[in-house]
């Protein structure tokens, strides 16, 4: 009856699946769609980039020398003014006077002179015929090189008082624009008023100090030792512009409490696009390397290092661990690992394991180094 049984049960399964079709060998997985970009040699600059500030590159506070009325004001608040264009005029006529006394005192003296000399002849005539003491002769010499003298002396207070004249006379000293006038037509201003008149700021061009670390320095020497070494003034986005200069000085002592070192940069500023007091980034080109580059973004920190996944020709990737040297505006500079012309994934590595396959989605072109993008060097090594 078993043996029944279990021939019984084998029929019906067998003719229960009779006629069904086999069942499908799994299928490879799809590609993973990642983005990649090619291996290129380009020229990469290398920048130092700091925060700083905008200054004048000259600042003059405009004061009055000489006591007096302020009888008119020539210039317009926050107006450009040329060096030697007048700003204000102080009240000549006290100053004039002193001058035309201390002419008519010369004018004196010079007759007293002139009689002196003639007295002087005189007697110099006299006393070859003995008629007058060598005495009397002395004497008389005596006086005109006093009254020479006293001559000379009406001369310096002529030009002093020449000269306390011009002051009378305010003109700009340099070219640049005036700020707000702390004087107005009427007042009476002193040569010991500490506040001035006003402040005239010399924008074109103009300067911008600003800071960088103290391990830039070498770098920096090196720059500025084969040339100006050309310099940026970026806006608050870190990326826009503003203005190109040149480096004009590197501070001649570290700052030991912060670890960094002054610089000062100049600008022509021809457009105005930086004003004194302005916050600004300011960068450095420190040198331009003829490199192997690949984007940063390529780049995979592991356990075993620095590493990036490299598209073999037939589709599939291969990690391999890579140096590289700075990175600086989103571009690797290579050191070994790589050869140019290599592809290497940019965008989709989290999909990835040693010899997936990938298709390509975006093929990126080779990577050079942009001057608008503005980002700090940053140095990584494996």
């Amino acid at each position: 009856m078993l043996a029944v049984a279990v021939l019984g049960g084998w029929w019906v399964l067998e003719h229960a699946y009779a006629g069904r079709p086999a069942p499908r060998q799994a299928s490879a997985p799809p590609a993973a769609p990642v983005q990649v970009a090619s291996v290129a040699r380009a020229n990469v600059p290398l920048y130092a980039v700091g925060l700083g500030s905008v200054q004048a590159y000259n600042t003059v506070t405009v004061r009055s020398r000489v006591d007096g009325e302020v009888q008119k004001i020539a210039f317009q608040e926050g107006q450009s003014v040329k060096e030697g264009d007048l700003l204000v005029q102080i009240d000549p006529r006290p100053f004039q006077a002193a001058l035309d006394q201390a002419s008519a005192k010369k004018a004196q003296d010079e007759a007293q002179l002139a009689n002196a000399k003639l007295d002087l002849e005189r007697y110099k005539e006299l006393a070859t015929r003995s008629f007058a003491s060598k005495q009397q002769l002395d004497t008389q010499q005596a006086m005109v090189n006093q009254l020479n003298a006293q001559i000379q002396g009406d001369q310096a207070q002529i030009d002093n008082a020449r000269t306390q004249l011009g002051y009378t006379t305010i003109r700009s000293p340099i070219d640049g624009r005036t700020g707000l006038r702390s004087v107005d037509q009427g007042n009476i201003v002193r040569a010991t008023d500490p506040g001035g008149i006003v402040t005239i700021a010399q924008i074109q061009p103009i300067s911008a100090l600003f800071t960088l670390p103290e391990q830039d320095l070498p770098a920096l020497r090196k720059a500025a030792a084969a040339g100006p070494a050309t310099v940026w003034a970026l806006g608050q986005d870190g990326k826009t512009v503003l203005e190109q200069g040149s480096l004009a000085l590197i501070n001649n002592e570290v700052d030991q409490a912060t670890g960094t070192i002054k610089l000062k940069a100049t600008f022509d500023n021809r457009d105005n696009a930086l004003w004194p007091g302005q916050s600004v980034s300011v960068r450095v080109l420190l040198e331009t390397m003829d490199a192997l580059t690949m984007p940063a973004d390529a780049v995979q920190r592991t356990q075993d290092g620095l590493s990036v996944y490299v598209v073999r020709p037939d589709d599939t990737v291969e990690l391999r661990h890579i140096a590289i040297g700075p990175i600086t505006q989103g571009v690797a500079v290579l050191e070994q690992g790589l050869g140019e012309g290599e592809r290497v994934v940019t965008a989709g590595q989290y999909r990835l394991q040693p010899d997936t396959r990938v298709q390509v989605v975006t093929d990126g072109a080779p990577m050079t180094a942009a001057i608008g993008d503005a980002k700090p060097r940053n140095t990584v090594r494996d």
